[in-house]
């Protein structure tokens, strides 16, 4: 009910933001901005409000909550912020940032202003946010944040309690402390859940736990992220090869990869990029999506290239060009389930060499039983239609031809391309669809060219 509450006070003063900004009364809008709402509403505000009202409402926002909306922006939007700030600018706005976010927003910057916003902090700040920049962003290294608490295995539990009460306030999503030797080797966990209802006087050894889930430094962010739904871990220490302690990951890190996973492969089947502003202007656009039209394009001609070699064909029976759609649409849509399926299982983690076997037969076997059905209902429909037979087991032998090559080809076509580290989402289903169209046109057609001619 709290929440419920919460969301309709939200919502009121969104609309009261909007009927303010319509009339004019800026004042307004920034007293509602800066006194109303939280960094995250102010963010998703901003992300939904075209490009003149956004840059007006940025301009109206306090200089003090700057650096928390951006952590809540998608990097399109953050990043057209960011350059039209100068160093100076940048420096005051991400200065209390963590260690993670602040190198998520320099990698975006160019290498002038990563530097100078380097050599404005210290050096124990600058050394960690150097070591996170140093791995790829989309592995535990670049996810991780360096701000940990670590204790040594040989003092008691009140001396612990004693140390923690020394600290104004514990990194944020702080569930357990990293125990490591002198030369930061790691050796367990311990928390603070355990330490809560230890005897004070045990040592950290005696009630650590030794058995704790590790990620070593190079694991790319979606096994990450595998790991963290799997074992509901809420943080996960980050190791070298070595087996010294290096940093965590946390929750809201991961919560950011399984979000950006999953509108990777939405806006990739589209031939977009998942940080796509929804309000771009209109030229950029137009020219990111000319991109994807005209690869389109090319495999339309492909498809249509097959049907011209049995021009004739179709003059001689028209019946072909009225039923031709429906091999290549049923073979599309068989082969569409195939890939989202394993494009799926790749992203969880739970297709390998060891059962792409089975899946694939299962696939075929799946592919020859819808095969049979429809082709039998599609094949009663056209002798119906046309009045003839003939032209009923042609395309009965086409649509089963064509689903159980877009069964196989869904299903390996992922695979494939992932072996040549190219993304299947982006290009799987530009290659699928040209697979099935071709293959369509061609069984249903050159069958049609063996009877008829």
């Amino acid at each position: 009910m709290v929440k419920t509450l919460e969301q309709a006070k939200r919502q009121k003063k969104i609309h009261n933001l909007n009927d303010a900004l319509d009339s004019g009364a800026l004042d307004q809008v920034a007293r509602i901005l800066n006194g109303g709402l939280s960094p995250s509403d102010i963010a998703h505000l901003l992300e939904s409000s075209p490009p003149k009202e956004r840059n007006l409402l940025w301009q109206l926002v306090d200089k003090g909550i700057e650096g928390e909306i951006l952590q809540y922006l998608n990097d399109e939007i953050r990043n057209d912020f960011l350059s039209k700030l100068n160093p100076q600018e940048l420096i005051s706005i991400t200065e209390d940032f963590e260690t993670d976010d602040l190198a998520d927003v320099l990698q975006q910057l160019p290498d002038t202003v990563i530097k100078e916003v380097l050599d404005s902090m210290d050096s124990q700040d600058r050394h960690r946010i150097e070591e996170v920049l140093s791995y790829p962003e989309d592995t535990a290294g670049g996810l991780m944040n360096t701000d940990t608490i670590t204790i040594r295995p040989d003092i008691s539990i009140d001396v612990v309690l004693r140390y923690l009460r020394r600290h104004r306030s514990l990194p944020e999503m702080t569930d357990k402390l990293l125990v490591v030797n002198r030369k930061d080797d790691f050796i367990g966990t311990l928390p603070i859940t355990k330490m809560l209802v230890s005897n004070p006087n045990a040592t950290v050894r005696e009630v650590m736990d030794t058995e704790a889930v590790t990620i070593s430094v190079s694991t790319p962010d979606t096994e990450v992220a595998n790991l963290f739904e799997r074992r509901d871990l809420v943080t996960a220490p980050v190791l070298s090869p070595e087996g010294k302690l290096l940093g965590r990951i946390t929750i809201d890190d991961v919560v950011d990869v399984i979000r950006e996973d999953a509108d990777h492969s939405l806006m990739s089947m589209a031939g977009l990029d998942e940080e796509d502003d929804t309000f771009t202007p209109i030229f950029k656009t137009a020219r990111r999506r000319a991109i994807w039209l005209g690869i389109n394009l090319i495999t339309a001609f492909i498809a249509s290239a097959v049907i011209g070699m049995f021009e004739a064909t179709i003059e001689q029976v028209v019946a072909l060009a009225v039923l031709m759609p429906i091999v290549a649409s049923m073979g599309g849509v068989a082969g569409s389930q195939a890939l989202t399926l394993v494009i799926r299982g790749m992203a969880i983690g739970q297709i390998s060499s060891n059962n792409i076997g089975w899946l694939l037969n299962r696939e075929f076997i799946v592919g020859v039983l819808n095969g049979l059905l429809w082709a039998i209902v599609v094949a009663a429909a056209a002798v119906v239609w046309f009045n003839d037979l003939t032209i009923g087991i042609i395309i009965a032998s086409a649509l089963l031809i064509n689903l159980i090559v877009a069964a196989i080809a869904g299903t390996m076509l992922p695979v494939i391309l992932r072996a040549r580290n190219i993304d299947p989402a982006l290009a799987g289903s530009v290659i699928l669809t040209t697979i099935t169209d071709v293959v369509g046109f061609l069984s249903f057609l050159g069958l049609a060219t063996l009877v008829y001619a």
